[in-house]
C-alpha cells in the first residue's frame, strides 16, 4: 500500500472505526476481490464488537498489497460521506517530500525530550497496530524479549505491547524518549501520527 494511503488509515482511524459497520458489505466484497484471506475475514469477524472489528480491519489493510486501498474505497458504497472525505483528504496537497515527520506533526521540542510515563505507553500501545514487533525491535529489545511479553499476554496484544514498551523504557531510562520513538515508528513504517496521543 502506497504510504500516503497507509497514513491516511492511521490518522482517521478512530474515526473509521466509530462510523462504518464493516461486516455487511465491506468486508465481503474485499474478500470477493481477494484483498482479504479467508483466515483474515475470521479474524475480523471473530472481534467482539463492531468497532474492534473495523480497528482489525485497518491493522490488516496496509499490508494487502497495491489494490487495497482503491478496493477499500470502493468497499464503501453504503458510506458515501466517508469515502468522499477520504478522496478530499488525499486531494489536499500535503508537506512537501522534503519535509520529515517531527516537521509535519510540528513535534515541540519539549515533548521530544519527554520520558513517556505509563499512561503515556498504555495509550501508545493501544494505537499501535500489527507493526507493533517491528516498532520493539527497532527499539532495541530481542527476540526473546517478544517472545516472552507475547506469551505473558496470550490474551491481550495491548499487554503485550505495553510490557515490551515498559521493558524498553527501563532498560535505556533517559534516552527512552519520544523521538527514539519517532525514529523506531518510521522504521517499522507506522505513521507518526499514533504520538498525537503522547501530546
Amino acid at each position: 500500500m502506497d504510504p500516503l494511503h497507509r497514513a491516511l488509515l492511521r490518522t482517521y482511524r478512530l474515526e473509521l472505526s466509530g462510523q462504518l459497520l464493516v461486516s455487511d458489505t465491506i468486508v465481503p466484497f474485499l474478500y470477493q476481490e481477494n484483498i482479504l484471506t479467508e483466515a483474515q475475514v475470521e479474524d475480523v469477524e471473530s472481534q467482539p464488537t463492531n468497532r474492534q472489528k473495523c480497528l482489525k480491519l485497518l491493522d490488516i489493510l496496509p499490508s494487502r498489497g497495491p489494490r487495497a486501498f482503491d478496493s477499500f474505497l470502493r468497499s464503501l458504497e453504503e458510506f458515501s460521506w466517508v469515502r468522499d472525505k477520504l478522496l478530499l483528504e488525499l486531494q489536499t496537497p500535503g508537506p512537501g517530500p522534503g519535509a520529515s515527520s517531527t516537521d509535519v506533526w510540528r513535534v515541540p521540542g519539549s515533548v521530544l525530550q519527554k520520558v513517556p510515563s505509563d499512561r503515556d505507553l498504555s495509550r501508545l500501545a493501544s494505537r499501535l497496530g500489527s507493526e507493533w514487533e517491528a516498532v520493539l525491535m527497532d527499539l532495541g529489545l530481542s527476540v526473546e524479549d517478544l517472545f516472552r511479553c507475547r506469551s505473558d499476554h496470550q490474551l491481550s496484544t495491548h499487554g503485550a505491547v505495553l510490557a515490551g514498551l515498559v521493558q524498553w523504557r527501563r532498560c535505556e531510562g533517559k534516552k527512552a524518549t519520544v523521538q527514539r520513538l519517532m525514529q523506531s515508528l518510521q522504521a517499522a513504517d507506522v505513521h507518526p501520527s499514533v504520538l498525537e496521543v503522547l501530546m
